[in-house]
């Protein structure tokens, strides 16, 4: 499950991650509709799902600020707002990446992807780590 945050949505990421991306993809709001969902809320929306991958271009909301869980999987994209439109592109090679090409490796991790890399800590790993993104 792919869910990604709602300040991407009416960018039509959500298709362009749908032709590729096998299992679901829906938007944080879909998770709990019709409410305001504020950053500290989301780790627990995530839990109520199994295992979700949740997409955002939020770094200062979610970088080095939400703590790992085994059950879920944050990314952040280090893009300006003008290039969210790449962010399907990246998140397909950060699932070919090393580290991130299956949903049981995903989990635990909170990642900052670039153009180039991919920074990332997890649970029992409090260090950052960073390693090519995948081409």
């Amino acid at each position: 499950m792919i869910v990604l945050d709602e300040h991407l949505m009416g960018l039509g990421l959500d298709r362009e991650v749908r032709a590729w991306y096998e299992g679901q993809v829906c938007y944080i709001t879909d998770l709990r509709p019709d409410t305001v969902i504020k950053d500290e809320a989301i780790p627990s929306l995530l839990l109520r799902e199994r295992q979700p991958n949740f997409v955002t271009g939020d770094i200062t909301g979610f970088w080095r600020k939400v703590k790992p869980h085994s059950n879920f999987c944050i990314v952040c994209f280090g893009l300006p707002a003008e290039q969210w439109r790449k962010i399907p592109f990246l998140l397909r090679r950060l699932f070919r990446t090393e580290g991130f090409r299956t949903k049981r490796e995903r989990m635990g991790k909170v990642a900052l992807v670039t153009e180039t890399t991919v920074r990332f800590y997890a649970v029992g790993q409090p260090s950052i780590t960073e390693i090519p993104l995948a081409k």
